[in-house]
């Protein structure tokens, strides 16, 4: 689209002046204000942030492992525990004095358990702390692929827009050609082969409108179940955006901090630590316990016999002391258990190593993606500037009589193809960024907020621009800028062009 501009500001040589006029709708569409109702990047994200399902259960999730680490702390605090009962007892007695005696009893104790040494709850303790800094390793994952899934979306959605514009105007552009190719049969400068073709064309131009149509409608829905907003317009990519390259520009640097900062890597580098801790776990079972036990009591006692006797009885007891328990023997089950915690932790151990072989891979996959997508980028810009010029010389090569006229849908057909892979190259390099910060985990909304500032002020389509005028036909009346309605399904079924 570059070379839009620079057409419009130095017309070739030879071409009508009246061209240059046509070039002015699109320097007041560039600085057009934004629409209302128009939802940015930015805005989005933030949608997406306050709604997003998937994100509110990261949420939970984190605040549900962060109260791993009181839960192992307390197995390492004093435990205290009370008792409370009462009591009624009637002997019969028999022998060797036949007598009835009633009892009535009450009595409460409390007892204060201090571990001295178990070193089993030292690891759970650890392993709390790991809990809690793996469940802030999840969640900012959960970051990281909500900014991937929320830019995905946009720009799906962005891709589709750009699909149904570029449809509809190639349709009338179909339609132009067949409405003189009709003219050219009726006045006998051309067969009637050339109006079926432009027919057969113009008919496959609605099927594929009605297609794009449909797959807007999908994107978009797509994108409302992430924000859970409905979704109207979005601000597109402009034309002239300059789209940022990775930096540095070393795909090595890049797959070394991947594998050291991605965030599943230091996931599994904390399930290995966990692993490791629940094997000394497991071989604590061999140790002996010590643990400080205090305990103090009150009962109280009162009952008669049948010889009237009180045999009431009062008493405070308490007592401190040290309990030592050593495990002898469990029938194997400690053997076996340090025997898995081994088998977890090379388990753990292996899975690491694929995280971060991952890591390296998806960086240098997105770093690849990148600067082959600022090459295509550029490549495919310098092809549009080619189809619009073959599309061009076919028109006029045609109402000399030099070309027919499937060469000028076949340049037509080619043009709009190398706009839409445009569009869809400029998407696809944003994203691959995205994703090269996000193997790294630097991805934060910062980025979001350059990437937003890539957008134009006016919603819609990339493509949404005056059409040029074609030679030898009247120059289309461009359409009011702002927000457009998609068209409806029953019109773009029903645009059905005349048949001869």
């Amino acid at each position: 689209m570059r070379f839009a501009l620079r057409f419009a500001l130095f017309p070739a040589r030879g071409l009508p002046a009246t061209r240059l006029a046509l070039a002015a709708p699109l320097l007041a569409l560039l600085y057009l204000p934004a629409a209302h109702g128009a939802d940015d990047l930015l805005q989005v994200y933030r949608d997406a942030q306050a709604n997003d399902a998937q994100f509110a259960s990261a949420r939970a999730q984190l605040a549900a492992s962060q109260e791993k680490l009181p839960q192992g702390r307390a197995g390492l605090l004093p435990q205290i525990a009370g008792a409370v009962g009462a009591s009624r007892t009637k002997v019969d007695q028999s022998a060797p004095v036949v007598g009835d005696r009633f009892l009535n009893g009450n009595n409460w104790a409390l007892q204060l358990t201090q571990p001295l040494f178990r070193w089993d709850r030292w690891e759970t303790y650890k392993q709390g702390e790991l809990a809690a800094l793996a469940g802030e390793v999840s969640f900012s994952q959960a970051q990281l692929d909500l900014i991937t899934r929320t830019s995905q979306a946009y720009f799906d959605v962005l891709a589709s827009q750009d699909n149904l514009y570029l449809a509809g105007a190639q349709k009338k552009a179909i339609a132009e050609q067949l409405a003189q190719a009709k003219r050219n049969f009726e006045v006998g400068t051309a067969t009637i082969t050339d109006a079926n073709d432009a027919q057969a064309r113009y008919d496959l131009a609605i099927s594929t409108e009605i297609a794009a149509q449909s797959d807007l409608e999908i994107k978009r829905a797509n994108l409302q179940q992430i924000t859970g907003k409905p979704v109207d317009e979005l601000l597109g990519l402009r034309p002239a955006a300059e789209l940022p390259g990775p930096m540095p520009a070393d795909v090595n640097t890049w797959a070394s901090q991947a594998e050291n900062t991605n965030p599943q890597v230091g996931l599994a580098r904390y399930n290995l630590d966990t692993a490791q801790r629940e094997y000394n776990k497991a071989r604590a079972g061999h140790l002996p316990t010590v643990d400080l036990v205090a305990s103090y009591g009150f009962n109280n006692a009162t009952g008669t016999t049948t010889q009237t006797v009180n045999v009431a009885s009062r008493y405070n007891s308490g007592q401190i002391g040290v309990q030592l328990n050593v495990p002898i023997y469990s029938g194997g089950q400690i053997q076996s258990r340090v025997r898995e915690t081994i088998a977890l932790a090379d388990k753990a151990a292996s899975d690491l190593e694929f995280a971060r072989r991952t890591a390296a891979q998806s960086a240098r996959q997105s770093y690849s993606g990148v600067s082959n997508g600022l090459a295509q980028v550029k490549a495919l810009e310098a092809a549009e500037h080619s189809a619009q010029s073959a599309v061009e010389s076919n028109q006029l090569g045609y109402e000399v009589g030099v070309r027919i006229n499937i060469d000028v849908l076949n340049a037509e057909a080619q043009l709009y193809s190398t706009r839409r892979d445009l569009a869809k190259a400029r998407y696809d390099t944003i994203m691959n960024g995205l994703r090269l910060k996000a193997a790294t985990g630097a991805l934060a909304e910062d980025d979001v907020v350059q990437i937003n500032t890539l957008l134009t002020s006016v919603p819609g389509s990339m493509y949404r621009l005056p059409e040029r005028a074609k030679l030898g036909t009247a120059a289309p009346a461009s359409a009011p800028a702002g927000r457009r309605p998609a068209p409806r399904r029953e019109a773009i079924a029903g645009a059905q062009a005349p048949r001869s």
